[in-house]
């Protein structure tokens, strides 16, 4: 099947099924599963205008409120943490998009930015795993969140037995420098601030994925929205997203998220830990070898 904006031909099966298995695991540890599916679309499909990023944001849109929805029911979504994300990703994706037309419509170029992007989150999260040789048994998390505090100063909440908490302006700054990242590369920003929580704030990876998910939704949306606009403002570029094949890709995502979360529970942090760090390092690896080779 043949995608004109995209300018490529393929199985309309394909997106779908390759999108589901994407999320199926990324959505366990709070991520849509946008930051893989872009460089599967421009390695493997070989889509890579800078409509590609619009086009990873539409699957955002369309697949995430399945795993939110999901969250919610379970009482596993921290609210405050989640208008914290979106105050900062908002402002800082609408000049990720800017930057991504003007300054990195070159493929190669924007390959590279990727695999640095890809290489550190990978950082992270490696830094974070542990690796002692102890058998662990999968067990059920359950338990619901509360709030004990939201202010301007700090957000606090309790897991279980646990409380943990974070400083909202940290939170706020470091959304907006993701939310900048995010709208060059096309994704939410959820890839690169749940590696930040789990490492840097300390926060456990079951109660930040419903609120990192939420925010990459509506900042996708605002994404989608901006490149439309900057479509009208460089008609020489292809900067709208291909809507049949974001569409597709959505559709296999909102099965995926809703399994991945639901399936979350009863998977060891640690496990989707090593599993995304190793997903993203191979990925890193390939970008930046092809650029320099």
């Amino acid at each position: 099947m043949l995608f004109p904006i995209a300018g490529i031909e393929v199985h309309p099966l394909i997106p779908p099924a390759v999108a589901f298995v994407i999320s199926f695991f990324t959505s366990m540890s709070g991520l849509s599963g946008a930051f893989l599916l872009l460089p599967f679309q421009m390695s493997v499909l070989g889509y890579t205008s800078p409509s590609v990023s619009a086009t990873n944001q539409l699957f955002n849109i369309i697949a995430i409120p399945s795993g939110v929805l999901r969250y919610m029911r379970e009482g596993r979504m921290v609210w405050p943490l989640t208008w914290a994300v979106i105050a900062g990703t908002l402002p800082g994706v609408a000049i990720g998009a800017i930057i991504r037309v003007a300054y990195l419509p070159d493929t190669k170029d924007f390959k590279l930015f990727v695999g640095c992007v890809l290489l550190y989150i990978g950082y992270r999260l490696f830094s974070s795993v542990k690796f002692k040789k102890t058998q662990v048994q999968p067990q059920q998390i359950v338990g619901e969140t509360k709030i004990v505090e939201f202010s301007i100063k700090r957000i606090s909440y309790t897991f279980g037995t646990k409380t943990f908490s974070a400083s909202t302006i940290g939170i706020f700054l470091l959304t907006f420098m993701v939310g900048i990242v995010g709208g060059i590369y096309g994704i939410g920003g959820g890839a690169i601030i749940a590696p930040f929580f789990i490492t840097f704030f300390g926060l456990p990876v079951y109660t930040i994925a419903g609120a990192c998910l939420m925010g990459t939704f509506v900042t996708s949306i605002a994404g989608v929205g901006i490149y439309q606009v900057l479509a009208f403002l460089y008609p020489a570029q292809t900067i709208a997203p291909d809507y049949f094949l974001g569409i597709l890709f959505g559709i296999g995502g909102v099965g995926g998220m809703y399994f991945g979360a639901m399936c979350q529970k009863y998977v060891p942090a640690n496990t989707l830990k090593i599993i995304l760090m190793l997903f993203i390092l191979i990925t890193s690896g390939k970008y930046i070898f092809e650029y320099f080779f």
